[in-house]
């Protein structure tokens, strides 16, 4: 007799929410559908509603969680240090993220897209916010270099969005690039 064991709320919501990411990063607030998520999850439609309300509550719910774990990778990466050595530290991690992990960068990318909703834009300034002030704290340091590093790091995002994260290929995108290293 084969008996499965069944999966709690609070499982159920990460899994949910796994395939949400997916979802809203391939196709964004308005295209993803609560269907289509609800299938990756192995779950009925209804279900997602039940734990969600909403499918702007759900995008809500990743978008949180994103800026959540990128906030916890910062953490990580800059244990221990302080300054400009924190900074460099979380800079590299957030490369390697973009590296591995490019569907991260494609929800985010969505959540800044979706901010002409005013729940959805409070909620990016909330979860952006948190990362500043982790920044400002860790580093210690004046406002215009943690302006700076935020700056490099919206402009690897837009590298890594053009597929140039690993490595520019054209000259253009090297200078640009090789120019972060001097700011």
């Amino acid at each position: 007799m084969d008996v499965k064991t069944r999966k709690s709320k609070e499982v159920r919501r990460e899994e949910i929410l796994d395939a949400a990411m997916v979802e809203f990063a391939e196709r964004g607030l308005y295209g993803a559908s609560t269907e289509d998520i609800a299938r990756r999850a192995g779950i009925s439609q209804p279900y997602v509603f039940r734990l969600f309300g909403t499918k702007k509550e759900l995008f809500q719910a990743v978008v949180g969680r994103c800026f959540r774990q990128t906030l916890e990778m910062f953490q990580r990466a800059a244990e221990g240090l302080r300054g400009e050595q924190a900074l460099e530290a979380i800079g590299k991690a957030y490369v390697a993220q973009l590296v591995e992990d490019p569907m991260r960068l494609q929800a985010q990318m969505q959540a800044y897209a979706a901010c002409d909703d005013a729940e959805i834009r409070e909620a990016v300034r909330a979860g952006y916010g948190d990362l500043v002030s982790y920044i400002e704290r860790v580093s210690g340091l004046e406002p215009a270099r943690v302006a700076r590093f935020f700056a490099q790091g919206m402009l690897l995002n837009v590298f890594a969005a053009m597929g140039h994260v690993a490595g520019p290929s054209e000259p253009w995108a090297e200078r640009l690039l090789a120019g972060c290293k001097d700011i």
